[in-house]
């Protein structure tokens, strides 16, 4: 069983690295280094709480709950990603690499409970999403905003002649 639970971390890592070279690529704050720790985290943490007490089990007066482990996961990303929000000259700062940590941390465990396929289709999601909206705000907003200018100075031109 090692190499299955070696599998899921490295898989988390992988799948978080992906998310993590995107972010890189665009020059932010949390990169390739940060969601890589965060998966593999994440699906080490997981791996822990679906495996790491099964000598445990069958002892009378001990319960075992995987879910409690990853609830803990998911409150303490809740934490870092918090500390990315950055409220500065009326604008928030920060909110897409904070739920960029967070779903990189249910890839993780997702990974880490040996679920690959979903934590593939999330992470292509995930990667769709930011390229996408990248490709949007570029190619479809940019030529708005460059046409803008044009259009103020057609009007400004006319209230000049008025």
């Amino acid at each position: 069983m090692t190499g299955q639970y070696i599998l899921c971390i490295v898989i988390a890592a992988l799948l978080g690295g992906a998310i993590g070279l995107e972010r890189e690529y665009r020059s932010k704050e949390a990169g390739f280094r940060t969601h890589f720790l965060v998966g593999l985290g994440s699906g080490l943490f997981m791996v822990l709480s679906l495996h790491g007490f099964d000598a445990f089990a069958g002892i009378p007066g001990i319960q075992r709950d995987p879910s409690r482990i990853a609830a803990q996961v998911v409150s303490g990303i809740g934490f870092i990603g918090a500390g990315c929000i950055i409220f500065q000259k009326n604008a928030v700062k920060g909110l897409t690499t904070a739920a960029g940590l967070w779903v990189t941390s249910a890839i993780g465990m997702t990974a880490g409970a040996g679920l690959y396929a979903l934590a593939s289709v999330a992470t292509a999601l995930v990667l769709l999403c930011l390229e996408g909206s990248d490709f949007i705000h570029h190619h479809v907003f940019h030529e708005k905003d460059a046409s803008q200018p044009e259009a103020d100075a057609s009007q400004s031109e006319e209230h000049k002649a008025e």
